[in-house]
Formats: structure tokens, sequence, C-alpha cells
């Protein structure tokens, strides 16, 4: 005839004291209190199935009362009796909350940009990240990149349009890309951004083109010649149409790059707008620029 075990008390669960090993406390029905030699308090559950002894866990005391655990352990034996393996269900919970975690749209996202950020210019890299962190994260970045639909995705950049419309344009195209990866991966089945063709407000069209009639080059050099601002911007205006290079490389010139009497000036190749791979092999090297007189008298 099987040991009669006492149920346990809030009371005596509460005191049990640590002693130099671990111990259990028995409550019947396979449930028991493993009080650990540092003082821990677990809840453990034994029960068979197939055969074969098995063990359960269902946390720590106090975060897990009494009469919790004992919830659990009826719950557990019902499983059992249905021919269920409640650790197995419990695993499969488990499981079933890490893909969740590890496949919501913020954790997607940044493996993507981690992945593909290494052959972006470090400014690009930075800004898509951005955009990303300020508009989207906060809206659907915990969620399910396999639960978002084209509501969902239209809904934050509706957001993002009522202040922002370029922004909006652009982070609907990189959202794009982050579910073609997702899809890619088996983590989503298929681009939502691509069913939403039409329904923002389409981008203007602003056209920056060249000057190439020589009389309006013309005055434009007049007009820098008159610029009256500060001398440091006015030299700088009149170095560019004579060096050709972006205003950035421009404005962060140092006096070691220039050699005046060869007439050159290197330019750190970090410092130019080029593939970061491109910059990785070429690190060390300098774009030589040849200076003309004009630029030679200006400095």
């Amino acid at each position: 005839m099987p040991k009669r075990i006492a149920p346990l008390s809030d009371t005596r669960v509460k005191n049990a004291k640590l002693a130099s090993k671990d111990y259990k406390l028995f409550d019947g029905g396979g449930l028991y209190l493993l009080v650990t030699s540092t003082g821990g308090k677990l809840w453990h559950l034994k029960y068979r199935f197939g055969g074969k002894e098995k063990k359960l866990t269902f946390g720590p005391y106090p975060e897990i009362p009494l009469v919790v655990a004992r919830q659990r352990r009826e719950a557990a034996r019902s499983q059992v009796a249905q021919g269920i393996d409640p650790g197995v269900v419990k695993k499969a919970q488990k499981a079933a909350v890490v893909a969740e975690t590890e496949n919501c749209f913020e954790v997607v996202a940044r493996e993507w940009h981690t992945r593909f950020a290494p052959t972006w210019s470090e400014s690009h890299a930075y800004w898509v990240l951005r955009r990303l962190e300020q508009y989207v994260f906060p809206d659907i970045g915990a969620r399910p990149i396999a639960e978002l639909k084209a509501p969902d995705v239209l809904n934050v950049l509706r957001r993002i349009e009522s202040v922002a419309h370029e922004t909006a344009h652009r982070v609907k195209f990189v959202m794009g890309q982050v579910f073609r990866y997702a899809v890619g991966t088996g983590r989503a089945e298929r681009d939502w951004t691509a069913d939403l063709r039409g329904l923002l407000a389409p981008r203007s069209q602003r056209h920056h083109a060249a000057i190439t009639d020589p009389r309006e080059v013309a005055g434009l050099l007049r007009a820098i010649d008159d610029f009256r601002g500060s001398l440091v911007v006015k030299y700088a205006l009149q170095l560019a149409p004579l060096v050709f290079l972006r205003p950035g490389e421009l404005r962060q010139a140092e006096w070691p790059e220039f050699d005046l009497e060869a007439a050159e000036w290197n330019v750190p190749i970090e410092r130019m707008k080029l593939k970061k791979r491109i910059k990785e092999g070429r690190r060390g090297e300098h774009h030589l620029v040849p200076l003309p007189r004009q630029a030679v008298a200006i400095l």
C-alpha cells in the first residue's frame, strides 16, 4: 500500500529553511518543492508516461504559489490521462514563444541590416537603421513578421507620411527589402509592400539638372565671386568647380593633404563616396586631385 503523503501548507512552504544539501517537500500526486542548499525553492512534478518516469518544472516559489502549483499538477495529470505528455507540450509552447521572439520584425530587420550593411556606405547604413528605429520598430517591431499583413504596413507608412512624405516612400522600400529577406529565409510568406502600390501620395518630382549652357556657367561663377558671406565659404565655393569633388570631401579637407608646390591634393580614400568593401580593400590609399593654378592661388 503506497505511503500516504500529508499535503503541504502555505506556512510550511514559506518557512522551509535551507540546509547543507538539497531536500524535497512532497505535496502528493507527484508534486514536490525542491529546497536547494543555496536557498532556492522550485516546484517539480514527477509523473510516468509511456512506462518511464519523467519530471516537469513549474517554476520558483513564491512566484508560483502553492495553489498555482497544484493547479498545474492537476492539468498535467489530466494530459497524461488523455495520452498527452505534458513535458512535450511545455517544450512545444516554449519553442513557439522563442520562435515568435526570434522572428519578430525588429529581429529580422536587424539581421538583414547586419548582413548587408558591409556592402553599403557608412552613412547609408546608418540612415537605413535609424529610420527603422524611429518610425517602424515602435509600432510593429515586436510582432512576428509572419503575422503582419498589408494593412499593418500601410498604417505604419500612413503615420510617417503625415509628418514626412518622402521618408514614407524610403521606409516602404526598406520594409520591402526586409520582407523579401524574411521570405527567402522562410519566416514570411510574401512582401506586403508590393500590394501598397499607389496607396501613398506620389513622390514629388524635383529635377536638379546640371548647368550645360556656358553662359549660365559664367553667371554662376560671377555669383560665386560676388558672394558676401564668410571668406571660408567663399573660398570653398570658388574651389568647388575647379576640383570636381563632393561638398563633404571639400568641407573635411585638411592642410596635410595638400602639396601646393606639386599642385596636388591627396584625398584619403576613406573619405570618398565608395562602397565599404572598396574602401576596405584600398585602405591607406589616396585619391589624387591635380590642382589648377587658380586653385593653388585660392589655397
